[in-house]
């Protein structure tokens, strides 16, 4: 049966038209267990200094904390999951924006999924959130109440834009809306939020006064019930690839324009290729990767969660300003295949 089993291999990677030297790589990864396994089996962090290594989408990293189930003002959903994971920085932020939205009315920020212990590609869902430096919030406040543990897995985000179009619903949009958007753009080390295009629209058609943080907010697929903040590689992390700057402006031009034509809706055509998430082994990974899944661990989980009360005992981090005026790349906006929903 293990014969049989290599030979189908052989014969798939053949059938793919691969070479000898093509045929040899293909087998050694196809022998390798699947990165997202190996990380998505790590129920703590790596007990060393914070980094991250890698890029967003292939990377990983070491000395995440975890962000409180509950805080002050804030809920984690989606528990089970165990992707409330992040470097200090980013666990930091979260909890300066709760405090910020407070003071503008909203509730309570419920956190959906920010990375897992040592990041690396997840068991499902995300392409990014790989290093830490990604968190997802939903775009809905808590409610008066605590979620139980049991609603925190069926509760939905609810979706901000009008069923069968491409824009705000306004029966749910409300100013606090975009003053929680403008108040996490505003932190320095925050280099791009991504929402749906009907959000950004918008806000483009409503933001008045100082509209220098529109440039960060990013329109993509999904995202129309929660927005995901991504903040810039940190001064720790000489491993971690910076994405390209966001350009000048605000963002409200041609580019926004073309979420509101056919192409970036049109189904793809042909086979689908596999997710990268779904095929990635450490071989695809920075190296550093194999030395954070070896790494010991703390020794609870209570060590590494940060509180209300822990914030301000964080390890300082000095802030990397994202370069909101640089100058626009030259390439043309990429549509991927299949259509992506994280």
């Amino acid at each position: 049966m293990a014969r049989f089993g290599r030979m189908s291999t052989l014969a798939a990677l053949l059938a793919l038209g691969l070479g000898a030297a093509g045929l040899v790589e293909g087998v050694a990864m196809a022998a390798e267990p699947l990165a997202k396994t190996l990380f998505g089996a790590q129920k703590l962090p790596a007990a060393t200094s914070p980094e991250s290594f890698g890029f967003y989408t292939h990377g990983c990293f070491a000395g995440g904390v975890a962000l409180a189930a509950d805080g002050p003002h804030w809920q984690v959903m989606r528990l089970s999951r165990n992707r409330r994971w992040g470097h200090p920085k980013m666990i930091g932020l979260i909890g300066q924006l709760s405090q910020k939205a407070a003071q503008h009315g909203w509730n309570g920020l419920l956190i959906g999924d920010i990375s897992q212990p040592r990041g690396g590609p997840m068991t499902s869902g995300h392409a990014s959130h790989q290093v830490g430096l990604d968190a997802d919030i939903w775009l809905m406040p808590m409610p008066e109440r605590r979620f139980t543990d049991a609603e925190r897995e069926s509760v939905s985000a609810q979706s901000l834009i009008r069923n069968g179009t491409l824009y705000v619903d306004e029966r749910r949009w409300t100013p606090v809306h975009a003053a929680l958007l403008r108040e996490a753009a505003r932190f320095p080390e925050v280099e791009r939020i991504f929402v749906h295009p009907g959000i950004k629209k918008k806000l483009c058609e409503t933001v008045s006064g100082d509209r220098s943080w529109l440039g960060k907010v990013r329109p993509y697929w999904g995202h129309d019930a929660h927005f995901h903040v991504r903040i810039s590689c940190q001064p720790d992390s000489p491993g971690c690839e910076p994405q390209a700057p966001i350009g000048r402006g605000d963002g409200c031009d041609k580019s926004l324009d073309w979420w509101f034509t056919e192409e970036p809706w049109r189904p793809a055509k042909g086979p689908q290729k596999p997710r990268p998430r779904d095929v990635m082994t450490m071989a695809n990974l920075p190296k550093q990767c194999r030395a954070v899944l070896a790494a010991p661990a703390p020794e609870s989980i209570a060590a590494v969660t940060v509180t209300g009360a822990g914030l301000a005992g964080l390890p300082a981090v000095p802030a990397v300003r994202a370069s909101a005026f640089a100058p626009i790349p030259a390439n043309a906006i990429p549509i991927p295949t299949p259509r992506p929903t994280n």
